[in-house]
């Protein structure tokens, strides 16, 4: 991603936890994506549900791991 899309959709997110969750700029800088997500999703959302355990292991036949990571 380069800077522009990146500056755009933090301005954005930024706007919107401050219009809705009264976050002040630190507060919205220093919140992870998932407590950002987690603050501004609906109780029962779907997307806010953790997967199910047969849906996490169908993720891992889908894309197993590698012997080795990218990282060592």
């Amino acid at each position: 991603m380069s800077a522009a899309p990146f500056a755009d959709a933090a301005r954005v997110l930024a706007g919107l936890a401050a219009r809705l969750l009264g976050w002040r700029p630190h507060e919205f800088w220093q919140a992870t994506p998932d407590e950002l997500a987690a603050a501004l999703s609906m109780p029962g959302d779907p997307a806010a549900v953790p997967p199910l355990p047969e849906a996490i292991a169908a993720l891992r036949v889908l894309f197993p791991d590698g012997s080795e990571t990218r990282d060592g």
